[in-house]
């Protein structure tokens, strides 16, 4: 069973569709990016999913149960919604404290947390003193108190410098390898693609693409291959033949409407040296301004 089941659910605010038959999966041990231009529903599920707003229709379950059915959330789900808000005159450690003795978790957990986010020598600071990246470690912090089996992260690297933002990575690849699911919201794509094994794209609340993120790359027009060759022209000829259209790129290279598989088996029949053979994809902005119909 998945840890996490979105199973069509919907939410609608009036005439606004916000949320409209959504239906995916986020397996343990997995990190998937969550993804979708502004207004495209993903804070309305992630609330949904977290119990902040009954759907109108569907569900979202952990493991088959709702969160508001889960004998201990905080010890199973660990979130970060954006915008994270904080009692100023409180420290981080006090912060910490609070939640921790309200979700029963060791106090030793609170200085264990502080040291996994950086904040080991700041957490007897008050908060109104930390910078926003400062605050984000915090809220980070606070969803992995409880040392839980999913992590629902809304804009994790917001506030964070370039060191912060990668730090995050880590500790996303970190909780997976642990058998943690990690469910990721960001709109910073170059680094969800650094980040993610799965991807889910949503657009107005309808669901645009879903699968490993190769597979999210790869070109709506089948698999395309570049190619260098010390005969490019006899090469394309060949290909042309074999119904896999080669066309110049410009640059000194072919590329070719097939697998690679095809290209080597072909410049091998014809004794053509390669000198490159790689499968070409998108990038994840280019699938992504193409499944949401937003405009680069």
């Amino acid at each position: 069973m998945s840890t996490i089941e979105i199973d069509r659910a919907s939410k609608h605010f009036g005439h606004v569709h916000a949320v409209n038959d959504l239906s995916f999966t986020v397996d343990s041990g997995r990190v998937t990016g969550f993804l979708g231009p502004n207004g495209a529903g993903k804070s309305t599920t992630l609330r949904i999913l977290l119990g902040l707003i009954r759907p109108d229709g569907g569900s979202a379950t952990f493991a088959g149960r709702r969160y508001e059915e889960l004998e201990h959330p905080s010890a199973q789900v660990g979130a970060v919604l954006e915008n994270a808000s904080f009692h100023p005159g409180r420290t981080g450690r006090n912060h910490l404290r609070v939640l921790a003795a309200a979700g029963r978790h060791p106090e030793g957990r609170i200085g264990e947390v502080l040291e996994l986010v950086g904040l080991q020598d700041a957490g007897d600071r008050r908060v109104n003193g930390y910078s926003m990246g400062m605050r984000q470690r915090l809220a980070i912090a606070a969803a992995l108190l409880g040392d839980p089996e999913v992590l629902i992260l809304d804009e994790p690297t917001n506030g964070l410098d370039p060191p912060g933002i990668r730090w995050v990575r880590d500790l996303l690849r970190s909780e997976a390898r642990r058998g943690r699911a990690v469910l990721v919201s960001s709109h910073l794509l170059s680094e969800v693609a650094q980040s993610v094994d799965n991807v889910v794209v949503i657009s107005h609340g309808v669901l645009k693409a879903n699968g490993p993120l190769d597979q999210v790359l790869g070109s709506p027009e089948g698999p395309v291959t570049r190619v260098r060759a010390t005969d490019p022209d006899r090469l394309a000829a060949m290909l042309n033949e074999r119904g896999a259209t080669a066309e110049p790129d410009g640059r000194g290279a072919l590329t070719v409407r097939t697998t690679p598989d095809v290209v080597g088996d072909v410049a091998a029949e014809h004794g053509i040296a390669l000198r490159e053979l790689v499968p070409v994809s998108r990038s994840l902005e280019e699938a992504f301004f193409a499944l949401t119909g937003e405009e680069g």
